[in-house]
């Protein structure tokens, strides 16, 4: 299992903190989700429906259980997984497969790597916790090493996922990824897609 060594910026005080990017999600990780994030989400939840936030604008993916995830897919070779961790617990997660193909036209039928499931630690997210996030750039290391898997498996950086909608505007203004639109056979979900050239444009940006 390969680690690597990555960089956070920590909020609250303005300074980067060392962490690792981890092929793999392992027991411990899906041992903080259970003990750690679901319980910091669930205080995040009771927050919003005190303040009286509409469940439409609550977290699109709270009901993802990462213990079943890791377990679908644990030892598909088409199936990596990575997992991010920092300040001794995991900050994010993350399942990608290898088999899937572009549909943008000047790549398409192109190999690429596409994210199934990308989450990071409920407090890191601003929007959901009261305060401000406490670490930034778990989501964008995670696309990072998505790309670098795309390069490594002769991919040329390309990517692909569908998004919830709450993330679409990430997506396509930070990440820089072509919205190809709703996709009526995956939950009416909008498909996102990166060329090379998106994804060196990405990297170039260091977010």
């Amino acid at each position: 299992m390969s680690e690597f060594q990555i960089y956070l910026l920590e909020v609250a005080s303005d300074t980067p903190v060392e962490g690792s990017l981890i092929e793999g999600i392992t027991e411990a990780n899906v041992n903080d989700w259970e003990d750690d994030w679901m319980p910091a989400l669930a205080k995040a939840l009771q927050q919003l429906k005190e303040r009286g936030v509409d469940r439409r604008f609550w977290p699109q993916n709270r009901h993802w259980d990462w213990r079943r995830k890791a377990e679908a897919f644990k030892g598909l070779l088409a199936a990596p997984s990575f997992s991010i961790v920092c300040q001794g617990m995991t900050q994010g997660l993350m399942i990608v497969e290898t088999l899937e193909s572009c549909r943008l036209l000047q790549q398409r039928g192109k190999p690429l790597i596409y994210i199934q499931y990308l989450e990071t630690a409920p407090w890191n997210r601003p929007g959901l916790v009261a305060d401000r996030p406490r670490l930034k750039g778990v989501g964008t290391l995670l696309v990072r090493a998505a790309i670098e898997l795309s390069h490594s498996e002769g991919f040329g950086g390309r990517i692909g996922l569908h998004s919830l909608p709450q993330a679409n505007t990430w997506y396509a203004n930070v990440c820089g990824m072509s919205d190809l639109g709703i996709d009526t056979a995956k939950e009416n979900l909008r498909y996102f897609e990166m060329t090379p050239e998106q994804a060196d444009a990405f990297i170039a940006k260091g977010v």
